[in-house]
């Protein structure tokens, strides 16, 4: 124990002996280091200070730039404004330009026109007064100068009655020599040795003679004298040939609708005839119902039954031959005499409904080929607008007409067909209902004779 203190001891004795050797030793150094140091940071302060003063002045030196730039930049918007401004002035004085040489060139070309057209105008109504070199030298104003001079002219000329020869032709077509009065250039009479009066276009300049009479008129024109009634035919140019109006026959309306037009109107024919069969049918089955009940009717209160079966034979009609069956077996019961009687009814079904149902299937059929012949014709106009357009309407007409005719034909077949068919229908079945009424009305009267009798025997008895 004591020598491992002692040992420690002397552990630390050396150990204090080397620290004071070390730190003797490090003096030196430290004040070597030290002045290092000072050395240094003197001049990293030298260098400081140099930097500052480098910054501040450039700071200086980009401020004043700045302030040149902005001061430029500005002088360059206000150039940049200004050229912006001028340009638009010169873009609008540009498009001001080119709308005014525009419309020079259409005012130009309007006049061009003008003037070609005037020159034809007048040269077409008299050829003395134009001449058409005068329209391609001078300025405008002369051009417009000349032109109402000369029209002026031609208004003056043909404002007058003036008389010329000429040829016009006549109703039948024939073309005559006379002498033409023309009321300025709005009316004209023709004179002939053939024939006068007034003169209507005939196309391409020519006149014709128009079918209403106006030799007066003409005769007292030719000899500058006023007449009692002046007949006129006003027309504004003679290369348009004029029509006289003439109404459109039943027959032309419907030869324009076609074919299937003619078959509608064979059936129209067909029902009128079946009409007029089945109302003297059912005219002879209701004849005389009332009279021949109310006779039968006092030949059975006298019991003359063979009397009764004797005028029905005569008679003729639906009505009398029920009757006539109804005393055939007047003996017989209540229910089988109805049944007989309702039998004689059905037997006159055929009789009193014939041609009925026929009728009705053509009031029904002619609406059907109307539709028909509307399909038809558009097909047919269809077909001429593939192949021709729609330029000349003369075109289309034939179509158009197959189209609207035919269905106009078969509506007005259809409707009173239908309207009449119904009627005589129900006329059937009124003629039916009266002789049902009729045959009970002579059933009854025979029952009530019977028991009359028989009350009467038992009275006796």
């Amino acid at each position: 124990m004591h020598c491992l203190l002692t040992s420690m001891l002397t552990a630390a004795a050396i150990f204090l002996f080397t620290l004071t050797n070390i730190s003797q030793a490090a003096e030196p150094i430290n004040d070597s280091l030290q002045k290092s140091y000072e050395r240094e940071y003197a001049f990293l302060e030298a260098q400081r200070r140099v930097l500052r003063e480098s910054i501040s002045k450039l700071n200086h030196s980009i401020e004043q730039d700045k302030s040149v730039t902005e001061k430029t930049i500005q002088q360059l918007e206000s150039t940049l404004l200004s050229k912006r401004a001028k340009k638009d002035s010169l873009e609008q004085l540009l498009l001001e330009t080119e709308r005014s040489a525009q419309n020079k060139e259409n005012s130009t070309e309007l006049l061009q026109t003008t003037y070609l057209q005037a020159a034809s105008t007048l040269t077409k109504f008299a050829n003395e007064l134009t001449n058409p070199s005068q329209f391609n030298d001078g300025n405008d104003q002369q051009k417009i100068a000349l032109l109402f001079s000369q029209a002026n002219q031609l208004v003056t000329q043909l404002s007058a009655i003036r008389q010329t020869p000429g040829k016009f032709f006549l109703q039948d077509g024939s073309k005559v020599s006379g002498t033409i009065v023309k009321i300025g250039n709005i009316a004209a009479y023709g004179l002939s040795d053939q024939s006068s009066g007034m003169l209507a276009p005939a196309g391409e300049g020519h006149l014709k003679l128009w079918p209403e009479p106006a030799m007066d008129s003409a005769t007292a024109v030719a000899a500058m004298q006023t007449p009692a009634t002046l007949k006129l035919f006003l027309f504004e140019s003679q290369e348009q040939e004029i029509k006289q109006h003439q109404d459109k026959t039943p027959l032309a309306t419907i030869e324009s609708g076609g074919t299937i037009a003619w078959v509608i109107v064979g059936l129209g024919i067909l029902a009128a005839l079946l009409i007029l069969l089945r109302i003297i049918f059912l005219k002879s089955a209701s004849s005389s119902t009332e009279k021949i009940t109310h006779h039968i009717s006092q030949l059975i209160r006298e019991d003359n039954i063979e009397a009764a079966l004797a005028y029905c034979k005569k008679r003729r009609g639906a009505t009398s031959r029920v009757i006539n069956a109804t005393l055939r077996n007047i003996h017989r019961s209540r229910d089988h005499l109805e049944d007989i009687i309702s039998e004689s009814i059905l037997h006159e079904n055929t009789y009193l409904d014939r041609f009925g149902a026929f009728i009705l299937v053509l009031a029904a059929v002619a609406p059907l080929l109307g539709l028909l012949g509307t399909v038809t014709g558009m097909i047919a106009t269809f077909d001429i607008i593939t192949e021709f357009g729609t330029g000349d309407p003369k075109l289309l007409s034939g179509g158009i007409s197959i189209a609207l005719i035919t269905t106009e034909v078969g509506l007005i077949v259809a409707i009173p067909t239908l309207i009449i068919g119904n009627l005589l229908s129900g006329w059937a079945e009124k003629i039916k209902h009266d002789m049902e009424r009729a045959a009970l009305r002579i059933t009854n009267v025979y029952q009530d004779r019977r028991m009359e009798v028989q009350e009467n025997v038992r009275r006796i008895a």
